[in-house]
C-alpha cells in the first residue's frame, strides 16, 4: 500500500522521521519522472532548489511572477483567492496578508488606505509557489500560487480597508471594489496606564478540514466578532494520513488547501487567523522538517527560536493578553516523525518567553496554544506524555491563565491541574485564579473534521453527568500507552464546537477577568467559566534557569 503520506508506504512511514520520508520522496520523485508527470513550473524551484536534492527546511523562497512566466495569462480572468490575514509579532503596528490566486499572474500587490477611497498605498506582493507532482497512483501535479504582503508601522488602534489585486485586477477598480476588505490594529501596548482597555473577544478551536461543519463554525465565529482566532493545528487534511498513520484510505491532495481557504476566507479575510501545526500538517514532501508547504501558504510571526525548524512557533500581545503559539509536534511520543526537531530550542526559547511575559506589566493573562494535548480522556488520542514532560513544568510555573489544544475531536476541559492532579474544582459557571489554583486545560479539537468518543459520559452545562473518575491513559517515550486513572476531567461534550474568550481588562490593583465559554456549532453554550487575574501581579523575576527558586509576587 504507498498512497498514506503522500506516497510513503504505510508500515514504512511509521518508522521513518520526517526528514527521512522528505528523502524517500524526493529520491523516488526524480526530475526525470517529474517531467514526465508534467511541465515544471516556478514553483519547484521555489521549493528547495533543484528538484532532485534536498529541499531546505527554510520559508520557501520568493518568486516574483512577471515577464515570461506568465505569458499568455489575462490577468483581468484571474481574481484573488483565499484571503487571509495573520498579525504580526507587534499587532498595533504590523499585519500580514495573504491571498491565492489559481493561476500565475503578473505584478501582484496589495493596496491599503484608511478609506475605501483612498487606497493610495500601494505594495507589491512577494509570491510563494509550491510544485507537487503525482505523489499518489490516482493524483496528478498541481501548481499553487500564495501571496504575501507585511505591512509594518501602521498606526494602532485603527481600521484599515485593503485590496488584494494584479495586473488586469486592481481592487480600487469599479469593477472590483466589492472584493475589499478591512482588518483593525490592536491599541499601542505603551498606553495602557493612561486608560483601561476596552473588553475584547477572541476565539479558538483546533482540527477543521473541509466540511459543512466546518463551514458553520466559521460563521458562529464570525457574529462574535472576534479580535483574533487561534487554530490549534490540523488544519486542512490535505494529507489525512497525519504524518505515517496507518489508513488505506488516505491520499495526499494538495488541491484541498484550496478549498479550505476559500471556505475560510468569510472569516479570515476580517479576523487574524492564527495558527500553530498539528500532525497532518507536516507534509513530507516540502522540506525535511515538512513544513515548507506551511511557509509557502501562511505569513506568520517570525519571533520563535528557530524559524526553520520550528516556523509555526511564535508570540504576540494583544492589548493585555500574551499568546504562545507552540509546534507539539517536536516534543510528541505519540506521533515521533518530528520528535526532537528544534533539539531542545522551542523549550527553552517557551521559558524564557513566559518569563518575559510575567514580567510586562502591560500582560495580565498568558494563553498557550497548540495542538497535542497535554490532559484529555478520548479513546483515540488521550493525553501527550512529551508534552507533560517538557511544558506542563512550565506552565505551572508560570500559572499560564489558559492552555487550548486541539488534536481530540471533541470538547473537553480540565479542572485546575497541579502536579497531574485537582488543585482546585471548576465546575461549569466557577471561577478560578491560576496564580493560586493551578492551570486549566481546553480540548477545542471539534471545529468540523470528525468527531471522537470518550469511554465516561459526556457531561456539559446543563447535561451534567459527574463521575468521580475516568480510567484513560497517556502516550510514554517510545510511543507506548501508560493507562492511569484521573480526576481531572469536569467537562465533556461530543459534538462540534469551539471557544470564545471574553476579556474584560481592569484598573491597576483590580482583577482583570477572561470567560472562556464553550459554544456548539448551533450557539448553544455547553460551559464556561471565568479566570482572573491581578493587574500588575506576577513573576518577581528570581527564577533560575533549572526551574528552582522564584516565585509569585502576591
Amino acid at each position: 500500500m504507498e498512497t498514506p503520506n503522500m506516497g510513503v508506504p504505510a508500515k514504512l512511514a511509521e518508522r521513518m522521521s520526517m526528514a527521512e520520508q522528505h528523502e524517500y520522496l524526493r529520491a523516488r520523485f526524480s526530475r526525470r519522472r517529474m517531467l514526465r508527470a508534467g511541465a515544471v513550473s516556478v514553483g519547484a524551484l521555489a521549493v528547495g532548489g533543484a528538484l532532485g536534492g534536498t529541499a531546505s527546511a527554510a520559508p520557501v523562497a520568493p518568486q516574483l511572477l512577471a515577464g515570461g512566466a506568465t505569458a499568455g495569462i489575462d490577468g483581468s480572468l484571474v481574481a484573488p483567492i483565499g484571503r487571509h490575514l495573520a498579525f504580526g509579532p507587534e499587532p498595533d503596528t504590523q499585519f500580514r496578508v495573504s491571498w491565492q490566486v489559481p493561476a500565475p499572474v503578473k505584478r501582484p500587490f496589495l493596496r491599503y488606505g484608511k478609506n475605501p477611497w483612498d487606497l493610495s498605498h500601494k505594495i507589491e506582493a512577494e509570491v510563494r509557489t509550491l510544485h507537487t507532482p503525482a505523489l499518489t497512483p490516482t493524483g496528478k501535479a498541481v501548481d499553487q500560487y500564495y501571496l504575501h504582503v507585511a505591512l509594518e508601522d501602521l498606526r494602532p488602534d485603527t481600521t484599515y480597508y485593503y485590496g488584494v489585486g494584479h495586473q488586469g485586477f486592481d481592487p480600487a477598480s469599479q469593477q472590483a471594489i466589492s472584493t475589499l476588505g478591512t482588518f483593525r490594529t490592536a491599541p499601542s501596548r505603551d498606553h495602557r496606564w493612561g486608560k483601561v482597555y476596552e473588553p475584547f473577544t477572541f476565539t479558538a478551536f483546533g482540527d477543521q478540514g473541509v466540511s459543512d461543519h466546518a463551514k458553520g463554525n466559521d460563521h458562529i465565529i464570525l457574529a462574535q466578532n472576534p479580535a483574533f482566532h487561534l487554530h490549534a493545528g490540523d488544519i486542512c487534511y490535505a494529507d489525512p494520513a497525519g504524518s505515517g498513520q496507518d489508513s488505506d484510505k488516505s491520499v495526499f491532495d494538495a488541491t484541498t488547501w484550496d478549498a479550505f481557504l476559500v471556505q475560510t476566507e468569510t472569516v479570515a479575510s476580517k479576523v487574524p487567523w492564527m495558527v500553530s501545526y498539528g500532525n497532518h500538517d507536516m507534509e513530507a514532501w516540502y522540506s525535511p522538517n515538512g513544513y515548507g508547504g506551511e511557509n509557502a501558504r501562511f505569513y506568520l510571526p517570525d519571533n520563535g527560536p528557530d524559524k526553520r525548524s520550528v516556523p509555526g512557533v511564535y508570540s504576540f500581545r494583544y492589548k493585555n493578553v500574551g499568546v504562545i503559539s507552540l509546534d507539539a509536534n517536536d516534543i510528541s511520543y505519540e506521533i515521533p516523525a518530528n520528535l526532537g526537531v528544534s533539539a531542545g530550542k522551542q523549550t527553552r526559547w517557551l521559558e524564557r518567553t513566559l518569563k518575559d511575559l510575567r514580567n510586562d506589566e502591560t500582560v495580565d493573562f498568558v494563553v498557550v496554544f497548540f495542538h497535542h494535548c497535554a490532559f484529555s480522556t478520548t479513546h483515540q488520542h488521550a493525553s501527550e506524555g512529551g508534552v507533560r514532560e517538557a511544558w506542563v513544568p512550565l506552565f505551572e510555573k508560570y500559572r499560564v491563565d489558559l492552555v487550548i489544544n486541539g488534536h481530540n475531536h471533541v470538547y473537553e476541559r480540565t479542572d485546575a491541574i497541579l502536579g497531574n492532579k485537582v488543585a482546585k474544582a471548576v465546575p461549569s459557571g466557577a471561577t478560578v485564579e491560576p496564580a493560586t489554583d493551578g492551570v486549566v486545560y481546553v480540548t477545542a479539537g471539534a471545529a468540523g473534521r470528525s468527531l471522537y468518543r470518550f469511554d465516561a459520559p459526556d457531561s456539559y452545562e446543563g447535561h451534567e453527568k459527574r463521575v468521580d473518575s475516568v480510567d484513560t491513559y497517556y502516550f510514554a517515550k517510545g510511543g507506548g500507552k501508560v493507562t492511569e486513572t484521573v480526576e481531572w476531567s469536569r467537562v465533556r461534550y461530543t459534538g462540534y464546537s469551539f471557544i470564545k474568550v471574553d476579556v474584560k481588562p481592569a484598573h491597576l490593583g483590580q482583577k482583570s477577568e477572561m470567560t472562556v465559554t464553550a459554544l456548539a456549532e448551533d450557539g448553544t453554550r455547553v460551559d464556561h467559566y471565568t479566570i482572573l487575574r491581578k493587574v500588575g501581579e506576577g513573576w518577581d523575576g528570581n527564577s533560575d534557569d533549572d526551574g528552582e527558586g522564584g516565585g509569585w509576587g502576591w
